[in-house]
């Protein structure tokens, strides 16, 4: 772990200042390459010393996120990215953050965390760290470890294997069919360990599930809009709609009304038990753009014969 012994400025190796642009700092990073290169220095083990603490500063100073982490926290910048406190009485970064101004570990976490700007999503999951329910918050208790992971729909709805990397161990998680959005799932034993005693707390996964083109969820069914004919509202007909697990064939009375739903039972969300939620079908009425000769006359005729006004009751309608 790093030290204020083993720290290394590399603003100092690149030859730069604090306020270098990304610029400047690549460009002093191609001089110095060029001249510390081991092929332009054959056999010179102090030239090539100096080429891989070249490509280090070069590493951190030319992506944004690791450089504010750098010049905020300084020689326990590494530290600070894993969510260890440093040494107590420590002063980092320019603006002199001083571990013993917090009362707890919990305390620390938070204010890291907020420095670090961890809200939100990030590659699907966010990490955050709080002390298990029931125990007091010190230094030597484990950290319950609270993260969010997307799904797809089919991934939410079959079920899957997630892998999960927190700090540098890989963990398998089970997510098990019919998954919700703000759902909750515990890993036991799989939280953030307690920098000093090493106890691990629990793993939390809050399931965020990504839009689908056609499903939706609309409570505890899903919903999905299915557009049909003028002619199949007016007569009824038999339409197949897809399902989450395959199409199957939908019963259309006569005269529905755009906007009508229709529902299918048993078709929708999984839930425990292998039971299934309905999926709400949206009855959609889409008139064709482009007719062939004889559809438009078929229609000209009913429009010349038709008795029915569905604009009658407007007649009546006044301020």
């Amino acid at each position: 772990m790093p030290t204020a012994t083993d720290f290394k400025d590399y603003y100092t190796i690149l030859g730069v200042n604090k306020n270098a642009t990304p610029d400047e700092i690549k460009r002093a990073y191609r001089k110095l390459a060029r001249k510390y290169h081991p092929d332009l220095n054959p056999g010179d083990q102090q030239a090539e010393a100096h080429f891989k603490e070249v490509n280090e500063a070069q590493e951190v100073l030319s992506d944004p996120e690791k450089r504010q982490k750098y010049d905020q926290f300084g020689q326990y910048w590494h530290q600070a990215s894993q969510g260890v406190p440093p040494p107590r009485g420590a002063s980092v970064g320019a603006e002199g953050f001083d571990f013993d101004q917090y009362a707890d570990f919990d305390s620390f976490i938070n204010d890291l965390l907020g420095r670090f700007g961890t809200s939100g999503r990030a590659g699907g999951r966010t990490y955050t760290y709080r002390t298990p329910a029931g125990q007091p918050s010190g230094f030597e208790t484990p950290r319950d470890t609270e993260a969010a992971i997307a799904l797809t729909f089919s991934e939410a709805f079959h079920g899957t294997q997630k892998q999960l990397q927190l700090d540098s161990e890989i963990i398998n998680i089970r997510i098990p069919p019919g998954a919700k959005g703000g759902s909750r799932i515990r890993v036991a034993g799989k939280g953030r360990p307690s920098p000093f005693s090493q106890q691990r707390g629990d793993l939390y996964l809050t399931i965020d599930v990504l839009p689908h083109p056609f499903f939706r969820f609309e409570g505890d069914n899903i919903a999905c809009d299915v557009p049909i004919r003028p002619d199949e509202a007016v007569l009824g007909a038999q339409i197949p709609v897809p399902t989450p697990d395959g199409s199957v064939t939908l019963k259309i009375p006569p005269a529905v009304r755009s906007g009508q739903s229709l529902r299918l039972r048993g078709k929708g969300w999984r839930k425990p038990q292998g039971r299934r939620t309905d999926l709400i079908v949206k009855l959609q009425i889409v008139p064709p753009k482009d007719l062939s000769q004889i559809e438009r006359e078929a229609y000209e005729t009913i429009q010349s014969h038709s008795s029915f006004d569905p604009r009658a009751q407007l007649l009546e309608v006044s301020l």
